[in-house]
């Protein structure tokens, strides 16, 4: 069983280019990978709401509790090894900046997601070639 669950959105560029990096990190399989957008996502996970999942990153210790947004980042990252990439965003003082940053992207993503990488949605499978 995964140490984490991160549920995200498969048709966000960005979101599914973290995930390909961050699933060629685990070699251990820490962490399991559900596209929110999946057809039977809601049918497998049905105490995860996919609109609140949309619009802030969602993740699910093995102990059922859920995390949020930069805290599932922080988690991931941890998990394969590279904490020190995101280490600060937890840090006390710069804690409420980067959620406020965060929240931000997270509620502009596709538009950033066009801007920084010429496309605004992906295919919802594209992530899953890093498998």
């Amino acid at each position: 069983m995964a140490e984490l669950t991160i549920f995200f959105d498969g048709s966000c560029p960005l979101c599914a280019t973290e995930m390909t990096h961050l699933r060629r990190c685990d070699l251990t399989g820490a962490i399991a990978f559900e596209d929110i957008y999946a057809d039977d996502f809601s049918h497998r996970f049905p105490d995860i709401d996919r609109q609140n999942a949309d619009r802030i990153l969602h993740g699910q210790l093995a102990s059922g509790e859920l995390v949020f947004g930069l805290d599932v980042t922080y988690r991931a990252w941890s998990l394969v090894g590279k904490r020190h990439w995101v280490a600060v965003l937890r840090w006390p003082l710069v804690r409420p900046v980067a959620d406020a940053v965060y929240l931000f992207f997270a509620r502009h993503r596709q538009r950033i997601s066009r801007l920084l990488m010429g496309s605004k949605r992906s295919a919802s499978c594209e992530w899953q070639s890093g498998r």
